[in-house]
């Protein structure tokens, strides 16, 4: 069987004035993140990692943000666009793991609605992708409530 690895890594910082979507999930919270697209930092980290398995670049590199077309894309939609040119090179995704690293809101209240959406959007079962939250005690921008981070980790495997 032929296998990719890949990592991806985010972050964007949070503001006032913006939604705050993990994950395909709107959460109902005082801040968000800023970014030139929904700035959802987990799908963003899923879909570097994607690439990333196949040497394809990164997310920056498919959709710039200086192309007016994505200022506030739906992640989730760029997503299936990842998933689709990883089908037309012959792979598919086996599973997903990944990290959210945010000191607040609470996230496991909605850890199974973001697992939902993103295997929709892979094509894959629910079973196939793991997202996790945890904070960072406090410690760095992420601690001190400045912004959130994500990590993921994906094995691809060849159709």
């Amino acid at each position: 069987m032929d296998i990719r690895i890949g990592h991806g890594y985010d972050v964007h910082r949070l503001t006032e004035g913006r939604d705050l979507i993990l994950g395909g999930v709107k959460i109902d919270w005082e801040k968000g993140l800023l970014g030139h697209s929904d700035a959802d930092v987990l799908t963003h980290a899923i879909m570097d990692a994607i690439l990333g398995a196949l040497a394809l670049g990164d997310i920056g590199k498919h959709f710039p943000d200086t192309d007016e077309k994505y200022k506030g894309a739906d992640s989730i939609a760029l997503l299936r666009e990842v998933i689709a040119i990883i089908t037309a090179e012959g792979w598919r995704v086996s599973n997903i793991d990944s990290t959210i690293c945010a000191q607040a809101p609470k996230l496991s209240p909605h850890i199974l609605q973001m697992r939902e959406i993103l295997a929709k959007a892979i094509g894959c079962d629910i079973s196939q992708v793991s997202v996790k939250a945890t904070t960072e005690e406090h410690l760095g921008f992420t601690g001190e409530g400045l912004g959130i981070s994500a990590t993921a980790v994906c094995l691809l495997e060849k159709i």
